[in-house]
């Protein structure tokens, strides 16, 4: 008897740290088994943020489809419930075209309420009430703040750490916007399709650190600084996404003269191991299911086995990417 869940059209997500090549296996698959890609990278859905967010070359993007890149302007921030309807109408057309959707990017909370179906609630940013939070958490003290949370919100109160100012905040705002707890959140309807994760990282800790530093290098060499000039004198400098995007404040402090570059280039390093170290705790979670490559010479080799054998599997090979 065929499982109900493998009759589902199939999907592949790419996770991992930052820097680890999930882009590049990506790339290779898709054109390999005949994919679709779709960004998981919250960063990389602006358009004007191309270097500091590492998004795929124009060259890279021309050889397969890229989908829910430069969706929007650094001044228009959109939530996870926008990503998810975004993402599932883009997926549900790649399986349209009887192609394989490739979910790849960094952003933990993204593929994991992809991938386990989250309701996110339909709450965007308020600027206003957020600015007048951190005020109070700042005035205050962050654990006032939370307890305000656990006066509307128990259970979410009881799952977000009272240091998380960022994730209290947005508890309250959706409280705020909605009436609804931010708990309800979590309620969860099985996806569409059915999913297979692979998971690149390195044999050292030392390693990726390196891998990442080099990156950060080859960014600045690419002309980071210039594009964070042009996003300042553009008018987006002060915008909730850009100062909250790794570097761009960084750098914007180097143009306007109260910081060295070497100085703004440490500290991004600094910034990226922290990422890094954040993104495997999303990804190991176990429920999520993922299968863990260390890079190497045959790792794309070893990944497309797997996704093979995966496709194959399926009774219905229509969706399968041509297999």
């Amino acid at each position: 008897m065929t499982h109900p869940k493998m009759s589902l059209p199939p999907l592949l997500a790419i996770v991992g740290p930052t820097g680890v090549g999930k882009s590049d296996l990506a790339l290779d698959l898709a054109e390999r088994l005949g994919g679709e890609i779709v960004n998981a990278d919250s960063r990389q859905l602006y358009r004007r943020m191309d270097i500091g967010t590492a998004k795929p070359l124009p060259e890279a993007r021309q050889r397969v489809p890229h989908h829910l890149y430069d969706v929007a302007e650094p001044s228009e921030p959109l939530g996870l419930a926008c990503y998810l309807n975004m993402a599932r109408r883009t997926i549900a057309e790649v399986h349209g075209r009887d192609k394989l959707p490739i979910v790849v990017g960094g952003s933990g909370q993204y593929v994991r309420a992809l991938l386990e179906g989250w309701q996110a609630p339909e709450a965007p940013p308020d600027p206003a009430l957020r600015e007048r939070l951190s005020a109070e958490a700042r005035e205050r003290g962050a654990e006032a703040l939370h307890a305000r949370l656990r006066q509307v919100d128990p259970e979410a109160a009881a799952s977000i750490d009272p240091r998380n100012v960022r994730r209290v905040i947005r508890a309250l705002e959706v409280h705020h916007a909605t009436g609804r707890r931010f708990s309800e959140s979590k309620a969860k309807t099985p996806p569409p399709f059915t999913s297979l994760a692979l998971g690149l990282t390195t044999p050292t800790r030392q390693e990726l650190h390196e891998r990442i530093d080099r990156r950060v290098d080859a960014m600045l060499a690419a002309g980071w600084l210039d594009e964070v000039r042009i996003l300042v004198q553009a008018g987006f400098g002060a915008t909730p996404i850009f100062q909250a995007s790794m570097g761009y404040p960084e750098l914007a402090r180097v143009l306007s003269g109260d910081i060295m570059l070497d100085e703004a280039r440490a500290a991004i390093k600094v910034a990226h191991h922290r990422l890094a170290r954040a993104q495997y705790t999303w990804f190991q979670r176990k429920h999520l299911g993922v299968q863990w490559f260390t890079i190497g010479q045959d790792v794309h080799e070893q990944a497309k086995a797997v996704l093979s054998a995966f496709l194959i599997a399926r009774p219905e090979k229509k969706n399968a990417g041509g297999l």
